[in-house]
């Protein structure tokens, strides 16, 4: 029970990472409280799991989010953000304004409002832990996904702004970049690729409730690969 007595807000918690994701966290005894545009309760059968539909694209919905955590939850120990969208197959030539918008909005702009609310709570209890899933091409471009790579780069930058601005409130703030991962969706957008070679959800997930419990405590500003057997 490496987690118990902590709130975690787990975003994107029912997607192909975020099953994985919401599952460690309650079994390591942590109350989840997992957001999703859609997101019921039947989805994580545990009694300390707490389904928080909601919209993020804005500031004001990101607030009423982490404000409906604490009226729920009394608190909020960590931030785990895994929503995210991807694009690509266009060189930047060839990216229209729209693809643009896209990736800056979901990639980066929901972390930047998430966070901007969560960290009020956090300083007040003066601890806590912001954790987001950034991407392998963040700092190893590819041809033909500018537009997704420069928002997974400016996440990474967010991050780490955060934890230099927090070190002194005992918030840490981390990024993890995996490669590609085993997820379903992958699974159908590429059945033709080994998934063998992927990064298992899993070993994500633990190493996020490896940050978040007190034996991760003094690890913060960290850009973290998780590249599996593709390396």
């Amino acid at each position: 029970m490496l987690l118990k007595d902590k709130v975690v807000l787990i975003t994107g918690a029912n997607g192909g990472l975020g099953h994985a994701v919401g599952r460690a966290f309650l079994d390591a005894g942590a109350r989840v409280a997992g957001s999703a545009r859609k997101i019921e309760q039947s989805e994580f059968p545990d009694p300390t799991f707490l389904p928080m539909p909601a919209e993020i694209s804005s500031a004001a919905q990101a607030k009423a989010l982490v404000d409906g955590v604490i009226q729920k939850c009394g608190q909020l120990d960590a931030l785990v953000h895994l929503v995210g969208v991807f694009a690509g197959g266009k060189t930047i030539a060839e990216t229209d304004e729209a693809t643009l918008d896209r990736m800056f909005d979901v990639n980066f702009r929901t972390a930047f409002h998430l966070i901007q609310a969560a960290l009020p709570v956090m300083q007040s209890r003066r601890r806590g832990t912001i954790l987001a899933i950034g991407s392998r091409t963040a700092v190893e471009p590819v041809a033909g996904l500018g537009a997704y790579s420069a928002s997974k780069a400016a996440l990474v930058s967010l991050i780490g702004t955060v934890a230099r601005e927090s070190k002194s409130m005992g918030i840490t703030a981390n990024a993890i970049l995996p490669g590609t991962m085993d997820t379903p969706t992958n699974r159908a957008a590429m059945p033709t690729s080994d998934p063998s070679h992927w990064v298992q959800p899993s070993q994500v997930a633990a190493l996020l409730v490896h940050l978040v419990s007190d034996a991760g405590q003094q690890v913060t500003g960290a850009v973290i690969p998780v590249y599996g057997p593709e390396l």
